[in-house]
């Protein structure tokens, strides 16, 4: 019999947590509640686990990128790293020699999880990124010796344009090209 939070094969099961809202062990991870009871796929390379707290069986690829993809692993970290690296949709497919569909799809799912991540990481925050003392933004977004010292209307203008357009630069083109 194999130890819990170990599959018989060596593979810790640390990184996974059951699913299950109801279960008394939801997202604990290393709860020593796992087991691998079966595995699936064409070469029976994806494990299926079980739950011992809620009896609920689950792949370990639930919730992830992966699920629901007949796509390997490598596949789906190109197509984010293209993604992630700014290539169109169509450029993403031709480059991993997938469908357009299948980048949409694999774009949505990350974008998804890209958002509640970032939520999480708002509501992590002490301070709301509202409440941003006025030094604090002129001090992000005006460059320093641009405007007169006591120049105050003139710098406000500036730290408006800047909010409206965002904190990066625009890009320009360098003289000579």
């Amino acid at each position: 019999m194999a130890r819990p939070g170990v599959a018989k094969d060596g593979e810790s099961l640390a990184a996974f947590a059951c699913p299950n809202p109801g279960c008394d062990l939801f997202n604990q991870f290393n709860a020593g509640n796992l087991t691998v009871v079966e595995r699936i796929g064409r070469d029976k390379t994806i494990r299926r686990l079980y739950c011992h707290a809620c009896g609920q069986r689950f792949s370990e690829r639930q919730g992830s990128l992966l699920e629901c993809t007949k796509l390997p692993e490598e596949d789906v970290v190109r197509i984010i790293k293209c993604l992630g690296h700014g290539c169109s949709v169509e450029a993403t497919a031709d480059i991993c020699e997938v469908d357009p569909r299948t980048v949409l799809r694999m774009l949505e799912k990350a974008g998804r999880r890209a958002e509640d991540f970032h939520r999480l990481q708002l509501e992590r925050l002490e301070q709301s990124p509202e409440a941003v003392e006025l030094d604090e933004l002129q001090a992000k977004v005006s460059p320093a010796g641009r405007e007169k010292k006591g120049d105050l209307l003139g710098r406000l203008r500036s730290a408006v344009r800047r909010a409206a357009v965002g904190f990066t630069r625009p890009w320009r083109r360098s003289r000579g090209s």
